[in-house]
């Protein structure tokens, strides 16, 4: 068996896609982009804050740095600077585009010295943009809210249409969210089931009590045979 980095990492639906990961600095955003670029032809635009857009994190994740070709990079340091590139993205995105990465996209609108009225104003602009970039052109956009968990933070959730929560496992990394799960740990020459992954595989068995009530009580010389007693 070859082993596939990106079949232990889920395929996103369109849409905004909250990310909850379990450290701020953990590199999954980072494989979970490198992953997307790799399944579908296109580009990723990526809107960062905070350094996010870690080059030796996206390298890890694609050692070749073939994949990365299509990633465009945009780094803000303020939140007026942020929410003029999250503008920018309609006449950037197309709908060949294959990712709309934005991460920590709070952060910079907590910024003490910016107004809060101020802040309001251009966070929920940009959440607007994202929602309807999003709609539009039945795009994956994808975006953490690390730090603070406020009034921030909460608008995020409201906006997403799906919370992905990521937890470390000894199997590997664990997603959970509304169109995504993880029933299978991918190894190098081996492979982790889950209980999830046979219930869907083969359905869940009937109860031996329901069982009885529809066939009557069964005799278990006759269940060895076959019936033929």
């Amino acid at each position: 068996m070859t082993y596939d980095s990106t079949q232990e990492l889920p395929t996103l639906d369109p849409g905004v896609t909250l990310l909850r990961r379990p450290d701020p600095r953990d590199a999954v955003l980072h494989r979970l982009v490198v992953a997307a670029l790799r399944r579908r032809d296109g580009g990723a635009l990526w809107v960062d804050a905070r350094n996010e857009a870690s080059t030796a994190a996206l390298y890890a994740a694609d050692p070749a740095g073939r994949t990365l070709d299509g990633l465009r990079v945009a780094r803000a340091f303020t939140a007026y600077q942020h929410h003029e590139l999250v503008r920018s993205l309609p006449g950037r995105a197309t709908p060949r585009t294959a990712l709309v990465v934005v991460p920590r996209l709070p952060s910079l609108y907590r910024d003490p010295d910016l107004p809060e009225a101020a802040a309001d104003r251009l966070f929920d602009a940009s959440l607007a943009v994202l929602r309807e970039l999003a709609d539009a052109l039945d795009v994956r956009v994808l975006v953490t809210a690390d730090g603070a968990d406020d009034g921030l933070t909460d608008r995020v959730r409201e906006a997403a249409d799906d919370e992905v929560v990521v937890r470390r496992t000894g199997m590997g990394l664990a997603f959970e969210g509304d169109s995504v799960r993880s029933d299978v740990y991918w190894h190098d020459d081996w492979w982790q089931t889950t209980i999830p992954y046979w219930v869907e595989l083969c359905g869940v068995a009937p109860d031996d009590a329901d069982a009885m009530a529809a066939d009557g009580p069964r005799d278990p010389l006759q269940s060895w045979l076959g019936g033929a007693v």
